[in-house]
């Protein structure tokens, strides 16, 4: 039985036509629609391994992420993992191909490049 992706609480009865999580009643649907920065996800107390917001910035200035995210392919697998039910099958899945494996490569090399930067005094 599935819970509410907002609230937890009840049991949901629409889904959001925008990236399909689930929800229970308008009052989840306007929360579920409230923008969300980097920051808010950032301060999570759940959340375990952190990327500092700086490191996470330089993913939206990399050409070789535009570019991989110009593949219609990709914009598909990524939509299907953000608006799964269950993310980490969803995620094991897009790992099986090629592209997805491209694109997760790429983005841990801009992270860890700029941690070592970091370490090494470069910034």
């Amino acid at each position: 039985m599935h819970l509410c992706s907002v609230c937890a609480e009840h049991t949901p009865k629409y889904r959001c036509p925008a990236c399909k999580i689930r929800y229970c009643s308008l009052g989840c649907y306007k929360r579920h629609k409230e923008p969300w920065s980097v920051e808010d996800l950032l301060h999570e107390d759940d959340v375990t391994d952190k990327v500092p917001l700086q490191r996470l910035q330089l993913l939206g200035q990399s050409k070789e992420l535009r570019d991989l995210l110009c593949n219609p392919h990709l914009r598909q697998l990524l939509q299907s993992i953000d608006s799964s039910d269950t993310k980490d099958n969803a995620m094991r899945a897009a790992m099986q191909e090629p592209l997805f494996g491209e694109f997760s490569d790429q983005c841990l090399k801009i992270v860890e490049n700029q941690a070592q930067s970091v370490t090494n005094g470069d910034l």
